[in-house]
């Protein structure tokens, strides 16, 4: 799997950013970019300057790039014969989900990120070349309520923590320009907080109208049977840089990013089951959350019964079964 890391490069090339410009205007820039994304607030009002785009840069855009690698990790590992050779990054911020994928297939060749903020394009392109990656990429301006409805499509379409940001009147006309730009795959990814899972489901459902298969996190196409207070998410750990941990405010190494997420495709097939949450171990056995086509069930797997522990007991939250234990 993938280092949930930013690739060295890049972060090489934050730490110097950070070198060349005042910390206590960078702190004050990440406190008002972290009250404003928990108000789900547009980010682009915020980021007025390259010093706003930077302080984005060292607080969030490491967990961006953790959850993206996550999951096109995933995407990797469940379809080995996806290998796309096009992407487009809509809402690209930084560029986090186009490194993740660069990361993912190193191979990858047309790269297009589009983003509505000046700062966020500038920022891109400095980072890029001082990093020495995505060098060949295009970074554009644009916004994803306005994205032209092109036959050009891609073979990898990202959309990563930017519908959050979208009213809900705009999330049928967003859905449909990305699907009618997507060749392959599609990925949104979201914050993990049960507002951004409903909405999503949203997306989801007029995704399955159209056609497209719903390759993770769901193993069918039926409406998601968890009911609230439940929702579905997952979690990465990351790393916490010096420059991350000086700007935060943050004492501890590491830091989860929880996150919610859509993977639609023109072909291929979804897993038959997935691990809704973390596994419970404990001296008898292990009890395991799962998402599979009869919905969401719960099942205990006894040490005694060898060849069903075996097969999931190294599992974790969010990985796919491919052929799930029968219920004990």
């Amino acid at each position: 799997m993938t280092s949930p890391a930013l690739p060295a490069g890049l972060a090489a090339a934050l730490a110097a950013q950070l070198e060349r410009r005042p910390r206590k205007a960078l702190a004050e820039s990440a406190e008002r970019l972290s009250a404003n994304y928990r108000a789900h607030k547009p980010t682009n009002a915020a980021i007025r300057d390259e010093t706003d785009a930077l302080a984005y840069a060292l607080t969030r855009m490491p967990a961006t790039y953790a959850a993206a690698v996550t999951v096109l990790d995933r995407l990797a590992e469940e379809q080995p014969g996806f290998s796309p050779e096009s992407l487009l990054d809509v809402g690209c911020g930084l560029g986090a989900a186009s490194y993740a994928a660069s990361a993912v297939w190193p191979a990858l060749g047309r790269i297009e990120m589009i983003d509505s903020s000046r700062a966020f394009l500038t920022m891109v392109e400095t980072l890029a070349a001082e990093a020495g990656l995505l060098t060949a990429a295009k970074a554009v301006a644009g916004d994803m309520t306005r994205l032209p409805n092109l036959e050009d499509k891609f073979d990898l379409v990202t959309v990563a923590y930017a519908l959050t940001e979208l009213s809900d009147a705009d999330f049928p006309g967003v859905t449909d320009r990305l699907w009618a730009r997507t060749g392959g795959a599609l990925i949104i990814l979201e914050p993990g907080t049960p507002r951004d899972h409903q909405r999503l489901m949203g997306v989801r459902a007029r995704l399955i109208a159209q056609g497209a298969t719903i390759l993770a996190p769901c193993a069918h196409a039926r409406p998601c049977p968890l009911t609230p207070p439940d929702w579905c998410h997952f979690s990465v750990r990351l790393p916490r840089s010096r420059e991350h941990k000086l700007l935060k405010g943050a004492a501890a190494p590491f830091e989860d990013e929880k996150y919610s997420y859509l993977i639609a495709a023109r072909q291929g097939e979804s897993a038959k089951a997935r691990i809704l949450a973390p596994p419970r171990h404990n001296k008898a056995g292990v009890t395991v959350k799962l998402c599979d086509a009869n919905g969401s069930t719960e099942i205990f797997l006894p040490k005694r019964d060898k060849a069903r522990y075996e097969s999931i007991r190294r599992k974790e939250w969010g990985d796919a079964l491919d052929v799930p234990p029968e219920e004990a």
